[in-house]
């Protein structure tokens, strides 16, 4: 394995522009522009090409174009997967997603970060922590997840927060940075928006 390569996939600082890292993320571009390219009906095709393109993928799933991502193979996706629009993965770490996971639109997942001082961004080097999201999980419109994230199972990520610690299991987290804002509980069954109950 290249030197640059295995250096991203363990955490340490690496330079993310020599010839291996950068061929595969071509490689990655050049799949995707296939996928963003097929017509609306094509679907089969669409998941075909993500099959290819992921590190692995649940029995059902659905990706709506356009989709971005960095390399693909260390991204992992569980059954009964969905994402909306315009979804971007830096996939520099492992990005590993469970079940009955809902991603709105506009969401960034990013593992991928540069140094603070000027000196070691200016020679080029990145650094890469992995994110992983629990089953039952609903990402809401124009999140941003940071790298090394957790999100814990049945939790909900609030419109436009931007993730920068672990998030708990069961709970609704919003704002920026994003913060738990309640527990979910049975009760919360009753209800399908905020405080509006079904009857």
């Amino acid at each position: 394995m290249d030197n640059e390569k295995a250096k991203m996939l363990t955490g340490q600082p690496y330079k993310a522009f020599g010839d291996i890292l950068l061929s595969e993320r071509q490689y990655a571009k050049e799949l995707i522009f296939d996928f963003n390219n097929l017509r609306p009906t094509d679907v089969e095709k669409r998941n075909e090409i993500i099959k290819n393109l992921f590190g692995k993928t649940g029995n059902t799933f659905f990706i709506e174009p356009p989709f971005r991502c960095d390399y693909g193979y260390n991204i992992e996706i569980g059954d009964n997967f969905y994402s909306n629009y315009n979804l971007i993965i830096l996939d520099c770490a492992k990005v590993i997603i469970g079940d009955n996971v809902l991603i709105a639109p506009n969401v960034g997942i990013y593992t991928a970060g540069h140094p603070l001082h000027y000196e070691m961004r200016n020679e080029g080097y990145e650094y890469a922590f992995p994110i992983f999201i629990g089953n039952n999980v609903w990402i809401g419109g124009n999140v941003i997840i940071n790298p090394g994230v957790k999100i814990g199972d049945n939790s909900v990520i609030g419109a436009g927060s931007v993730v920068t610690r672990d998030i708990p299991e069961n709970v609704v987290a919003v704002g920026n940075p994003c913060r738990i804002l309640k527990q979910i509980t049975v009760e919360d069954k009753l209800f399908y928006y905020k405080d509006l109950p079904f009857v």
